[in-house]
């Protein structure tokens, strides 16, 4: 018997293997052809009955007197859409006769919010009909002969199941956020069909074969059904588990269910407050949004084996001229995208691409196994340290599949003032977002180093990190407050109000700044306190002086040896110094020798891993191990022409360590025939802070690194989102040690200054300044806020204060000495 199917729609036919979606591509829901319509309008393509309207209104199953059995699917992922933008016009058991409208929708509205309108037009009952011949691609009238189909053998879908036999059962809600629909519907039934066992899902008093798609989408069950999967047979136990595994999992959908019988994860509430490392400072406040998973948008299998390969040499030139303009930038952007670019031509990665083409792979599937087999090796070391390279193998995943599939895996714009929550986030899709509004950031993974954090930071959006694995089940469109290492999680209206209070204060504080930022910073009786910039470029340094810096505090050099084969030499060093130098003309500029060790690993640079990096090596006790880093950069910073350059040696503990540094640089500034540059340390120990007075016998000026003393006097790992959150910088022993560092320069007549976290805080800058600190080194965006507050303290009142906080009993009691101080100054 055959049967004419005509086409439900007007648009262009597509072959099916070519819909962006391996549920339809592979045919795992059967076999037909995708139409891209050009007009609102579904009708019947033949007479039959209506089996099934899906709930969100966007997919029709019709059984044809023929007793062909048709699945019809507008649009990609459009069960996301809720319903909004279609019209059913048919319910379930209606007749219907061919050109009968089916279903009306909103091209244009869909158009905007749709992943894709493409409408796969599927065979469901494969197994009694063949398609003999189908419409060649191109232009299609609705109505106009769509495709033929041959019976080959009887229907056995609807073959019956005998409840009796079935003596393998469990049951369970269902954690898809848009429920049984057709995506999830089909990988049951796939997998369903790898087992020698009758398998059925029970809902309710219907049951149906869970090798059936369609009769699984005639369930209409949403999320948090209960259903039960029964089996007999060989194998029964073993595909129930693993039915059951895969329908807990979500599938890229997970959205958990309250009280879920079978699911422990399911059945947890939401957290109320979740704590994690600070990567960016600031306060946010806004729904959650997630990033959707587009990745079922590659196909798994290619076309010919030829064509597959050059669509990925393609893409990858195409990633590799993006990354060689990108590199040329300033800042950390341009960094990360060098060291990218040197991954994207690696030969392991371009061989196991090509022999996964080989074995039929599409060009997006063989990058990505060429990928996973890359990243696995470091996965199963363990070491933290890798988790970053990982990170970058999956971003440069990310940037081929994109240059491959364009909008097909691009995710929607974000909500305007939405907080980004996310397991893992790579640079690349943060840097697609830098200007869609974000307001914050928060990770389950990562910390405060990573790629991210530092485009984050470079972008002005507040990041936190490493909050754990139950950030994941915060659903997209809770309200969130971000700040102060926490994120508060469906906060009630009380503490909404006080936020939105709080922000506003902050932002009416901060464009005041702003109007008088190029004016010094003097306190009302007459203590003038120097603002500069904590920099990583020339870029940031030229930002700095126009947003009233007063010169650079802290020049990280280390982005300059990280993620490359072979450290800088000389003139590399020399040209990336002095091009800050002219960015800041004649104002102070304080250069940090290389920070890196364990803690922060450099390819080119082969280290054991450390049971805890922050106390290895690292710091100055790297470069007095390998003195040849150490002299060269001292090499190229004395043939800097800085009007005032200074040099900084990172994790001072010892005067020996000091002096051992000092006297190599006044060697080598002899044989360059220059007077050496004063020559200061970060006190980033206690050692060094309770040894002040000895070490400023040799050392020109102090910098305290807040972050890394902080860690150090509380033995809380400031990258451990477990402890990390207790860091608090005006705990009285962090102040205390800041007093006897102050106290220690000052016998000799060294200055101090601050370059770390605390000197961005506002609470915190009164108890420096009376202290006695007579710096503060801070982040761009903050320097017109801190000049603005300390223009508003009396340096006395100040002193007063700092005394009363270095003998409170903690953190919490210092902020309440500050409070009114800060209301005052409000």
């Amino acid at each position: 018997m055959s049967a004419a199917i005509l086409s439900p729609l007007a648009g262009w036919a597509t072959p099916i293997g070519k819909v962006a979606d391996p549920v339809f591509a592979d045919a795992m829901l059967g076999d037909g052809i995708a139409i891209d319509p050009v007009e609102g309008r579904l009708v019947a393509p033949g007479a039959g009955r209506v089996e099934n309207v899906h709930p969100a209104g966007h997919a029709v199953t019709l059984a044809l007197d023929s007793g062909a059995v048709l699945l019809m699917h507008i649009g990609l992922d459009t069960v996301g859409l809720g319903g909004k933008g279609f019209a059913p016009r048919v319910a379930e058991g209606d007749r219907v006769a061919a050109g009968d409208t089916l279903i009306d929708f909103d091209l244009d509205q869909l158009a905007r919010t749709a992943r894709s309108l493409i409408t796969p037009v599927i065979v469901t009952n494969g197994d009694a009909f063949a398609i003999a011949n189908r419409a060649d691609e191109g232009a299609i009238a609705s109505g106009a002969p769509l495709m033929f189909l041959e019976a080959v053998a009887a229907d056995l879908a609807a073959e019956a199941i005998d409840a009796r036999a079935l003596s393998v059962a469990r049951t369970l809600s269902l954690p898809l956020a848009h429920g049984l629909h057709a995506r999830p519907a089909a990988r049951i039934a796939t997998l369903a069909g790898e087992y020698d066992a009758r398998i059925e899902l029970e809902a309710g008093a219907r049951s149906v074969s869970a090798r059936s798609s369609v009769a699984m989408l005639g369930l209409a069950l949403g999320h948090g059904a209960t259903v039960t999967l029964r089996g007999a047979g060989p194998q029964a136990d073993a595909a129930v588990d693993a039915l059951t595994a895969l329908i807990e999992s979500g599938m890229g959908e997970y959205v958990p269910v309250p009280d879920a019988p079978a699911h422990p994860v399911a059945s947890e509430t939401m957290p109320v407050r979740l704590n994690g490392v600070v990567a960016v400072p600031g306060m946010a406040i806004g729904p959650a949004w997630r990033i959707p998973d587009m990745a079922s948008a590659v196909p798994e299998a290619g076309a010919d084996e030829t064509v597959e390969r050059a669509r990925l040499h393609a893409a990858r030139a195409a990633v590799r001229k993006r990354l060689a303009e990108a590199a040329d930038a300033e800042g950390a952007a341009g960094e990360i995208a060098a060291a990218h670019l040197a991954l994207i031509d690696d030969p392991m990665l371009e061989e196991a691409a090509a022999r996964q083409i080989a074995r039929g792979k599409s060009a997006g599937a063989a990058w990505r196994e060429a990928i996973a087999a890359a990243s696995e090796p470091l996965r199963q070391t363990g070491d933290k340290r890798f988790a970053e390279r990982i990170d970058d193998f999956a971003d440069l995943e990310q940037r081929v599949l994109t240059e491959l599939y364009g909008d097909a895996i691009a995710p929607p714009s974000p909500p305007d003032g939405a907080i980004l929550i996310a397991d893992t986030l790579y640079p690349s899709q943060l840097m697609a977002l830098a200007g869609a509004g974000l307001a914050g950031i928060v990770t389950a993974k990562g910390g405060a180093t990573s790629h991210v954090a530092i485009i984050a930071a470079g972008i002005g959006v507040p990041m936190l990190a490493g909050t754990g694995e139950s950030l994941n089940r915060v659903e997209a469109g809770t309200a969130l407050i971000l700040g102060a290492g926490t994120v508060r999680i469906d906060p009630d209206p009380s503490q909404l109000h006080a936020a939105r209070a709080d922000a506003a204060l902050r932002e009416r504080r901060r464009e005041a700044a702003r109007a008088s930022a190029h004016e010094p910073a003097i306190t009302i009786d007459g203590t003038r306190i120097e603002l500069v910039a904590n920099c990583g470029s020339a870029g940031e340094a030229r930002a700095a002086i126009a947003e009233g810096g007063e010169g650079c505090g802290l020049l990280r050099t280390e982005f300059l040896f990280l993620d490359r084969a072979a450290p800088p030499d000389m003139e590399e060093q020399r040209a990336a110094c002095q091009a800050v130098a002219d960015a800041l003309g004649n104002r102070p500029l304080i250069v940090r020798t290389l920070d890196i060790g364990a803690d922060k690993p450099a390819p080119w640079l082969p280290m054991d891993a450390e049971e805890n990096p922050a106390l290895g090596l690292r710091g100055i006790r790297l470069q007095l191990a390998r003195t040849e880093l150490l002299e060269t950069q001292l090499r190229a910073l004395l043939a800097v022409e800085a009007h005032a350059l200074r040099i900084m040696l990172p994790m001072v503990c010892d005067a020996g360590e000091l002096e051992q540094a000092k006297a190599m640089l006044e060697t080598l500034a002899h044989e360059a025939g220059r007077a050496p540059p004063p020559l200061g340390i970060m006190v980033e120990t206690p050692a060094a802070a309770l040894t002040a007075a000895t070490l400023a016998q040799s050392a020109a000026f102090f910098s305290i690194g807040s972050n890394d003393l902080t860690q150090y006097a509380l033995a809380r790992d400031r990258t451990n989102p477990a402890v990390a959150a207790g860091l608090d910088a005006l705990h009285p022993a962090v102040l205390q040690l800041i007093d006897a560092t102050v106290r220690g320069g000052a016998s000799h007549g060294v200055w101090t200054g601050v370059c770390g976290g605390i000197a961005a805080i506002p609470e915190a800058v009164p108890l420096l300044v009376g202290l006695g600190v007579s710096e503060l080194s801070v982040p761009v965006a903050s320097i017109a806020e801190i000049k603005a507050m300390v223009r508003t303290l009396n340096a006395a009142q100040c002193s007063d204060l700092a005394r009363q906080a270095l003998t409170a009993r903690d953190a919490d009691s210092v902020r309440a000495l500050i409070r009114p101080l800060m209301e005052e100054a409000a």
